[in-house]
């Protein structure tokens, strides 16, 4: 599919004030959560404060790189610091996996040796806790759309909601019924929701850092756009790959035909022109070759495209 990368962007200080919003209600929580856990001397009180504790810090993550993806590129970084968001998200998506790998592991143990849930203490509690991570997820939601920098974040918060929302259930019917085994049997279930999203959300994420092209755009229609443009004989070193989540790079050998030399830099103005308007590549770099003085061992790197090579 050969389109391109058209967003709309929710205002960049907005977002910063709704990311600090859900750190410092999860921050409040969490502090109320072991101060009357300390109190009360419930030990779950204070492993659910250190679970939004574990939401907060990804929060803080992900807003640290919100910030600091915005510097101005400089000597150190002439690329800018856009893909400290990748790296944020990799942090975040990697701890999901951790979490979910030991929350199946505490189920196996649960399984193994059914352990008592508390009383209605922990429901009321789980039920604050969902209360809170509703207030994150509005808070973050429409960001989590356009950064997956946020949406890591935003996945921490959904994961902790479901655990909320299995701690009111198991803990109701156990209750009501004393159905123990429900209790690891929900939580086998949340574990492999988070699984099953932070493996789907991590493999473009790696794509990003592996300098991989960009998924929704077909990177032979994109070199084919650069063949079809008048004066072109061939293509060759080109790289396509995404600089950060919204942007694409594009950089290559451009061959031009013998005797058309004259116009090259109109050559190269019209590749550029028709990048940005058919996949909206908006950084391309393209060194120019006469098609009498073509560099030697054109297919050792990148592509290699020409007229020639697909019978035109």
């Amino acid at each position: 599919m050969a389109h391109g990368h058209h967003h709309h962007h929710v205002d960049p200080e907005a977002g910063d004030r709704r990311v600090f919003a859900a750190i410092a209600v999860n921050m409040g929580l969490t502090v109320a959560q072991v101060i009357g856990g300390v109190l009360s001397g419930s030990l779950a009180l204070i492993a659910d404060a250190l679970h939004n504790f574990s939401d907060a810090i990804s929060l803080i993550i992900a807003f640290a790189a919100r910030k600091i993806a915005r510097k101005p590129r400089d000597a150190a970084m002439t690329f800018g610091y856009g893909r400290i968001e990748i790296v944020a998200a990799l942090v975040n998506y990697t701890t999901l996996i951790i979490l979910g790998l030991y929350l199946l592991y505490e189920a196996a143990g649960r399984f193994l040796e059914p352990q008592p849930v508390a009383g209605w203490m922990i429901v009321i509690i789980a039920g604050i806790a969902l209360a809170v991570d509703v207030a994150t997820a509005l808070l973050t939601y429409s960001l989590s759309k356009e950064s997956m920098n946020i949406r890591a974040a935003f996945l921490h918060n959904v994961a902790d909601a479901l655990g909320s929302v299995a701690v009111i259930v198991a803990g109701t019917l156990i209750i009501l019924y004393d159905w123990w085994i429900i209790d690891p049997i929900v939580t086998v279930l949340i574990a492999g929701y988070i699984l099953w999203h932070a493996f789907l959300e991590i493999g473009p994420v790696i794509r990003i850092l592996m300098l991989g092209s960009p998924p929704d755009i077909d990177t032979e229609a994109v070199l084919q756009a650069v063949l079809a443009t008048e004066g072109v004989d061939g293509i060759h070193h080109a790289h396509f790959w995404q600089m950060t989540e919204h942007r694409a790079a594009f950089n290559a050998h451009v061959v031009i035909v013998a005797g058309e030399w004259s116009r090259a830099d109109a050559i190269k103005a019209a590749i550029k022109a028709a990048l940005h308007q058919q996949f909206d590549i908006d950084h391309t770099v393209l060194e120019l070759e006469c098609a009498r003085h073509v560099c030697r061992e054109t297919s050792k790197f990148g592509f290699d495209h020409s007229h020639a090579a697909h019978g035109g």
